[in-house]
């Protein structure tokens, strides 16, 4: 390959900070040790590969939308909405550009797009993509809720109502009425919660 891949080597080391990075909303929680940005990632995008289907619209545009949705806050780390407010956000296609920089241009290119159509929020991949991300968290919710952090309740309901997609809607509805353990009850036969 004539292309230096030096600049793409640098991006896998620097996007591996995001499993060390972690979402800080939830410290108002009072969680205190929150998920990751690279867990909250992959879970995303697992769930927008499924709402996704759901819709019609292509699983696996919408799983990659969702894996690079935050790859951004390798640089920035991860900001939460109150910070926002005062420190505001930077350009996730800005930040984008400059962590391809220097990659082999159809690499750099596709990265970009992906980020930009996912930012644009209009075709149906990055929809379902996004709705998948409110998913998670409200998921990520109510697993801290049932660890007894009941400050999650706030990102459960406000997650809640961002979700856009009927499937997202529907999917939201049935983990409201189960508990998070009810899949491990089920496979081993138990009855009753």
């Amino acid at each position: 390959m004539a292309d230096d891949l030096s600049a793409v080597a640098h991006f896998l080391y620097e996007a591996g900070t995001l499993k060390n990075t972690r979402r800080t909303g939830w410290w108002m929680a009072g969680v205190r040790d929150p998920e990751s940005v690279a867990e909250h990632s992959w879970r995303t995008s697992l769930i927008a590969s499924v709402i996704a289907k759901l819709e019609g619209a292509d699983p696996a545009r919408a799983a990659l939308l969702a894996v690079w949705h935050d790859t951004q806050e390798a640089r920035t780390g991860d900001v939460n909405h109150l910070g926002k407010k005062y420190s505001g956000s930077a350009d996730p296609r800005q930040v984008t550009t400059d962590q391809t920089a220097g990659m082999p241009d159809v690499l750099a290119s596709a990265v970009r797009e992906v980020v930009a159509e996912y930012e644009d929020k209009e075709s149906p991949e990055a929809i379902c993509a996004r709705d998948a991300d409110k998913l998670e968290c409200m998921l990520q919710g109510l697993e801290y809720k049932a660890q007894g952090y009941q400050g999650a309740q706030r990102w459960i309901d406000n997650s809640r109502g961002r979700i856009t997609t009927e499937t997202g809607q529907r999917l939201a509805e049935e983990l409201l009425s189960h508990d998070p353990l009810d899949w491990l009850r089920s496979t081993l036969g138990e009855t009753g919660s």
